[in-house]
């Protein structure tokens, strides 16, 4: 599942400095098969490959396809989320360590550690499973382990509550945390 970009203002390709980014010929097509955005990082414009792929605009000038391509997709890690049907099968019968976030989408602290249980989840990944519980979605979890603030993250190993983590915490922090228990 990707996430969804809310605003980016990306100015037109004919606006940039870039000379491949002229009105261009067949040749300079199979040279360059793509642009990369100086300011946006990870994006670039994936241009058109063939010569289908060329249209021209109104004033007769041919102009290239294309799309903008977000290349961070590749590396993204999408932490799975786990919810009051599948808490004991995922976490409590867990044969290793599992991190669990417990988070809501109106939270701002929470997506401010997303990215954070993200980078570590890649980073332990077979020796820790990382999950995220939506409160909202999920509040007999959330009242069973007694979460009253978010985010919090709880480390379970064989099936029972070893530490929390109340607030949006540095990465060290998490990891100390769980290098106790791998």
């Amino acid at each position: 599942m990707a996430g969804v970009l809310e605003t980016l203002t990306i100015p037109r390709a004919s606006a940039l400095p870039s000379a491949s980014l002229s009105p261009i010929d067949k040749s300079s097509v199979a040279r360059r098969s793509s642009v990369r955005f100086s300011e946006f990082r990870g994006l670039r414009i994936q241009t058109a490959r063939s010569s289908a792929l060329l249209r021209k605009s109104s004033s007769g000038v041919a102009r290239r396809g294309g799309r903008i391509v977000c290349e961070a997709q590749e590396t993204a890690v999408e932490v799975p989320a786990v919810n009051d049907s599948t808490w004991k099968q995922l976490v409590l019968e867990s044969d290793s360590p599992v991190l669990v976030e417990f988070w809501a989408p109106w939270c701002g602290p929470c997506r401010m550690i997303h990215p954070l249980i993200d980078k570590l989840a890649k980073q332990y990944a077979g020796k820790l499973k990382c999950y995220k519980v939506n409160t909202d979605e999920s509040p007999s979890t959330a009242t069973q382990y007694g979460i009253r603030s978010i985010p919090t993250v709880i480390i379970f190993k064989n099936g029972e509550k070893k530490d929390a983590v109340i607030g949006a915490v540095p990465e060290s922090t998490l990891t100390t945390c769980i290098e106790k228990f791998l």
